[in-house]
């Protein structure tokens, strides 16, 4: 008798008491099923290891007009390839063009139901004044009636002006208004974050070593060894990450 509650005491001890589902069979953020398996994405709102344009310690938040100047000059960092604006284009139809309208004409779906529509294409001041890193900037931060589009990821943000200025007649790609229907995915919706650390951090040059001791180190590349924006931004195969 005594060992069968030897044994219910075992038996229970192993299970656990509280079922509040705090603890649930998930992949959280920066967590891998394997060692093969790349990472998830970076979580909303956090710091990509690759760096911002535009970090939050030395740009303001608040959606002004004269705070979103300071950003004007900031350089568009990513090159308006056919990708980029493939990617640009698939964030505006979802995100933009419900208000500013396909083309940017202020002729979307919701101004019927008394939202302001703003046209910010072909013709418009967005067009012929505002430089790439304002635009970025109004995303960013929002401006008067558009709101903060900060679901929307620094890297996608950048696509997003690449694909403007195609609509706006600006670029060498024509533009492009195709979309989905709802429910659609596949190549009608962004693929993953590109934020998320998917290749080895920048600091990082595992075969960099010092003359005198031989030891790896973390040093900065020389300009001949520096990495390279390649020619199309095209993501590689998952294979070849």
């Amino acid at each position: 008798m005594r060992g069968s509650y030897l044994l219910c005491a075992l038996l229970l001890s192993g299970c656990s008491w509280f079922t509040d589902f705090k603890q649930q069979p998930k992949i959280d953020p920066w967590e891998t099923t394997a060692d093969t398996v790349p990472f998830r994405g970076n979580p909303q709102s956090s710091v990509s290891i690759y760096g911002s344009a535009a970090p939050g310690f030395e740009y303001d938040r608040t959606p002004m007009p004269q705070t979103i100047a300071t950003m004007a000059n900031i350089p568009n960092p990513v090159p308006a390839d056919s990708a980029s604006v493939n990617r640009g284009r698939i964030q505006f139809q979802i995100n933009c063009a419900v208000c500013h309208g396909p083309l940017g004409m202020a002729n979307g779906p919701a101004t019927k139901y008394g939202v302001a529509g703003i046209a910010i294409g072909a013709g418009s001041n967005a067009a012929n004044s505002l430089t790439d890193g304002y635009i970025f900037g109004m995303i960013r931060n929002g401006r008067g009636l558009m709101p903060p589009y900060n679901r929307i990821e620094e890297p996608d943000r950048w696509d997003i002006v690449n694909y403007l200025r195609s609509i706006q007649g600006k670029g060498t790609i024509a533009a492009d208004t195709s979309h989905g229907l709802p429910g659609e995915t596949g190549a009608f919706v962004p693929g993953a974050s590109r934020m998320g650390p998917t290749r080895p951090a920048p600091y990082l040059h595992p075969g960099a070593r010092t003359e005198a001791t031989g030891d790896t180190t973390n040093r900065t590349p020389s300009a001949d060894t520096a990495r390279k924006t390649p020619a199309d931004s095209t993501r590689k195969p998952e294979h070849e990450l």
